[in-house]
């Protein structure tokens, strides 16, 4: 699928394509409860992928364990998210979105411990992961 059709899709259609808890944090901007999530522990090399609609977003070499209660990476694949100021819940953050399908996938913030400086917490829910 192109990634304007991505893009195009219903909200019923995207439904149908998704699990319910899915749906509630890629489509809805929702978040899964902390400490809840299958990819927590920073245990693999592979890649994670939107499970929207497949792109690669993470490399699994940039995840690490940060307690949190969320996944997370110290950086993106290049191209693959974007970024918009969120400004809900009564705090300022930057919210990360899949740059094919515009789905929800967490928040970056600067207080990463890697050279980067970056901690993305993403949702599990929001990933699926594939073995290279």
């Amino acid at each position: 699928m192109a990634e304007k059709d991505w893009k195009d899709l219903s909200d019923d259609e995207w439904k149908n394509k998704l699990s319910d808890d899915a749906y509630y944090v890629l489509r809805q901007k929702g978040t899964e409860r902390p400490f809840t999530g299958e990819y927590i522990t920073a245990d693999k090399d592979g890649v994670y992928r939107c499970a929207g609609c497949g792109q690669a977003i993470f490399s699994g070499d940039t995840q690490f364990d940060s307690h949190c209660g969320w996944p997370s990476f110290d950086s993106a694949i290049e191209g693959a998210v974007r970024y918009e100021k969120d400004t809900t819940h009564g705090m300022v953050r930057v919210e990360v979105l899949c740059s094919r399908c515009d789905g929800h996938l967490g928040h970056v913030f600067d207080d990463g411990p890697t050279e980067t400086g970056k901690r993305y917490c993403i949702n599990s829910v929001a990933m699926r992961y594939e073995d290279e």
